[in-house]
């Protein structure tokens, strides 16, 4: 198997707040379940922001991981979005119909979520 097309993630933490981002094949195996075990064993989450813009590939196994995370995710009360899907990704989330049960945006639109409801965004002035 290419290494290269392997699931690849990295996790960045910054206080309650988890981005992921993941690279190559979301599909079952190893790298899959370790992927999983990875975030369901963060702790003190508030948010969760899974980053699939660099997914080429998608299975059953991988989907079924996301309704995994995002079950842990509710009975751990953490907020859980999906950002940046391919179009191809986004296309086979439509077909299933879990568009309806995940909360999909761009990135950017996510990290609205890290800002106290009624805090206005602040801008440096140089």
């Amino acid at each position: 198997m290419n290494n290269i097309m392997e699931l690849r993630y990295q996790v960045e933490c910054q206080h309650d707040v988890a981005v992921v981002h993941c690279a190559g094949r979301l599909v079952r195996g190893k790298a899959l379940d370790e992927f999983r075990r990875g975030i369901e064993s963060l702790e003190h989450l508030r948010v969760l922001i899974v980053d699939l813009s660099e997914i080429e590939q998608l299975d059953a196994g991988g989907l079924g991981a996301l309704l995994l995370l995002r079950r842990w995710s509710r009975l751990n009360s953490v907020q859980m979005k999906l950002v940046n899907p391919s179009d191809f990704l986004l296309e086979v989330l439509r077909a299933t119909r879990l568009t309806a049960l995940f909360e999909i945006s761009s990135l950017e639109e996510a990290l609205c979520i890290l800002q106290t409801p009624g805090e206005r965004p602040r801008y440096a002035v140089a």
